[in-house]
């Protein structure tokens, strides 16, 4: 099996995660309902395009990128984003916490370059869909306020590179630094990724299904509240 690179992101990255990540997220059928039936997975991609270098450089402090690199090819085949808890984005020397999947920062006017990008993206989803995820976000809010977590934001894996062990990979780099730090994980993951979590440890401490049919979906919705936690004390 190939050893892939795992390797932090730059804004140079935009267009490839814009494709991996819109690639991913079309396969799933609740996330596709987001969007009005005449919008097209290549329209997107040029949207997300055009979004993520302001992405990548917000909230520098506490958010890290990651992406999983083909060794052979250089290519980008999966993403990661996670979120350090408060109080955790630095060492004890003043530098960045997990300074290697932390975006590089760009001068003032590249910042408002891509302010002025994002801004003409077009993003609007359905918006009878804005309340699916409202049970989701009480539930993930109170979890993360019982403890400190390392917060997995968001994973992706283009389709054509799905059962390569990219995903396990990307997650396996997270693990291995919440355990250096000692901070356990938190995840709320769908249906598809569940199976990755479960062998990599994690446990899930709740999970909420909703029938997405008043949206046009198949019935069922699932979220799944896991955690990563192995070894770690519970005061972390």
């Amino acid at each position: 099996m190939t050893t892939w690179k795992i390797e932090g992101c730059t804004v140079a990255d935009a267009a490839d995660m814009a494709r991996n990540n819109m690639s991913a997220f079309w396969e799933d059928p609740t996330w596709i309902l987001l969007w009005p039936k005449d919008i097209t997975k290549e329209f997107l991609i040029k949207q997300a395009e055009k979004r993520y270098p302001r992405l990548l450089l917000r909230d520098r402090d506490v958010t890290r990128h990651q992406k999983a690199v083909d060794p052979a090819t250089g290519a980008l085949v999966g993403y990661a984003r996670w979120v350090l808890p408060a109080g955790r984005s630095t060492t004890a020397d003043g530098s960045p916490e997990w300074a290697s999947a932390q975006a590089p920062d760009v001068d003032d006017d590249e910042r408002k370059r891509f302010g002025e990008l994002a801004e003409s993206a077009w993003w609007n989803g359905n918006k009878e869909m804005r309340h699916i995820d409202d049970k989701n976000d009480i539930v993930m809010d109170r979890i993360l306020s019982e403890r400190s977590y390392i917060k997995l934001d968001y994973l992706a894996v283009h389709p054509e590179n799905k059962g390569k062990g990219i995903a396990t990979a990307l997650v396996q780099s997270g693990i291995k630094h919440a355990e250096e730090i000692g901070v356990p994980i938190f995840v709320m993951s769908y249906k598809a990724g569940r199976g990755v979590y479960e062998r990599l440890g994690f446990k899930e401490v709740e999970r909420i299904i909703q029938d997405d049919t008043e949206y046009g979906g198949k019935g069922e919705y699932g979220t799944y509240f896991m955690i990563y936690d192995r070894g770690m004390s519970q005061a972390a």
